[in-house]
């Protein structure tokens, strides 16, 4: 119990037992002033002792370093917590002068193109819905936003091509994709002038899929179909990127991070205990087949996620888990490492979960080319694996463990690098779209406007 639970009943009881001794000696007429004089004395003595008890014991507690004690590891969840909270309320920012008043127009194009998708809740929360949320913060960044596109630098489509759910198992299906997007395109040309000037030069889409601007899921059929003709002279960002030379990269991007709701990761943050420990030294819920060969014929995750699931389900260290759970979020909350390996394609939404609640990222998917690396040191947050370096997984995570784990964890725990990850529907310092426009920024020799301004 706290001083502040026993001070009054201690103090009353005290008291009572010294009336008690005085009654009980007798109290003679003469001596009555000094007994008053004492027992106000003894009063205002515990009064005294019991405040400097209570201010002493009720100091705040100073939140210590990480510290391993076999998987257990204390966690900061305090700082997590407040800093998301500080994030959320941060006002909208101004156009800096870093961005010289870079203008953005936004296309208004028929509701088929974008808000009819918003009918299914799931549209705007997925893993591919950066889509929306880019769109949703131009809209409302006012100093970066112009309604003359005679004056935009730079031209944004806003087309959701990721909604379209499959009716049999529920994922996003993009099928649908470069026919809605050349169908909007059509509508831009015909209704506007600014398309054929520049041939799409500075108008921007977002491509948030697996292969990004092939807009394929399987690697094989992405690079067979290729990056759709109309689209090979306009800027794209996408989740997808490697680095080396690859045929889905091959246009101008900008790569971004996968979508994750930062209203998941608050209410997910408030739920953790803010002086836990972590008590998962490994983590990973996905899908791991056990028999890799998909039905396309092709080996899903070239068979890591299989290889990590054979070689350490019953390898107490690790929490490996190959079904759905709603709430896994709260499991990455007890992690200290959280595996981030590839799927399909090489990123994966754990990248951005993982940072966003404190577990140190594995990334286990070779040639990953990691969003907005000027403003989130990969090298000083997560670890690299190589996938064939799996079968010495354990061997690796435990030699961090007991080497520099702490100075990753006190990097990682950096409220700017989870804030530059986070799409807001109003934009805020160092967020995901203001990485975004820190990027476009570099790229306004794509701006017909200014390269048609007059010398100064």
């Amino acid at each position: 119990m706290m001083a502040s639970e026993l001070q009054k009943p201690i103090k009353k009881n005290r008291g009572f037992y010294v009336k008690m001794r005085i009654l009980h000696k007798g109290r003679q007429p003469e001596k009555s002033l000094f007994f008053r004089y004492y027992q106000w004395i003894l009063w205002f003595s515990f009064t005294l002792y019991f405040l400097t008890s209570f201010f002493i014991t009720n100091k705040p507690i100073t939140l210590s370093k990480p510290r391993a004690s076999g998987s257990k590891l204390s966690l900061p969840s305090r700082v997590l917590f407040e800093s998301v909270n500080k994030t959320s309320q941060q006002p909208y920012l101004k156009n800096p002068a870093m961005f010289k008043d870079l203008k953005i127009f936004i296309y208004e194009l028929p509701s088929e193109y974008n808000e009819n998708w918003l009918s299914n809740k799931r549209c705007s929360n997925h893993l591919f819905a950066s889509e929306v949320a880019i769109h949703r913060a131009l809209l409302n960044a006012d100093d970066f936003r112009t309604f003359d596109p005679n004056e935009a630098d730079l031209f944004f489509v806003p087309v959701y091509v990721s909604c379209n759910f499959s009716t049999v198992n529920g994922f996003p299906t993009i099928v649908h994709a470069r026919s809605l997007l050349f169908s909007a395109i059509q509508f831009i040309t015909k209704n506007y002038p600014f398309w054929n000037r520049s041939q799409g030069f500075d108008h921007i889409f977002v491509a948030s899929h697996d292969y990004g601007a092939c807009f394929h899921a399987m690697e094989d059929r992405a690079i067979d179909n290729g990056i759709p003709e109309f689209l090979m002279n306009s800027i794209l960002l996408q989740t997808f990127g490697v680095n080396y030379k690859h045929p889905c990269q091959d246009v101008e991007n900008v790569l971004i991070p996968p979508y994750i709701s930062p209203e998941s990761i608050r209410k997910t943050l408030e739920k953790a205990p803010l002086t836990g420990n972590r008590d998962i030294m490994v983590f990973f819920r996905g899908k791991m087949e056990v028999h890799p060969k998909n039905v396309s014929g092709k080996f899903y995750s070239k068979r890591v996620r299989t290889e990590i699931w054979r070689r350490y389900k019953g390898d107490r260290r690790f929490y490996l888990q190959r079904h759905r759970f709603t709430g896994y979020q709260s499991e990455i909350t007890r992690s200290v490492f959280c595996l981030c390996p590839l799927g399909w394609a090489p990123w994966s939404p754990r990248l951005v979960e993982s940072v966003a609640l404190g577990c140190v990222p594995v990334i286990i998917a070779d040639g990953i080319r990691l969003p907005f690396s000027s403003a989130v040191k990969w090298s000083e947050i997560s670890l690299t694996v190589a996938e064939r370096e799996v079968g010495k997984l354990g061997q690796i995570l435990e030699h961090v463990a007991a080497t520099n784990l702490s100075t990753i964890q006190k990097n990682l725990w950096d409220p700017a690098v989870r804030r530059a990850l986070l799409f807001n529907d109003h934009m805020q310092r160092g967020d995901a779209t203001w990485q975004i426009l820190t990027s476009l920024y570099k790229k306004l020799n794509r701006s017909y406007r200014r390269s048609r301004a007059p010398s100064q």
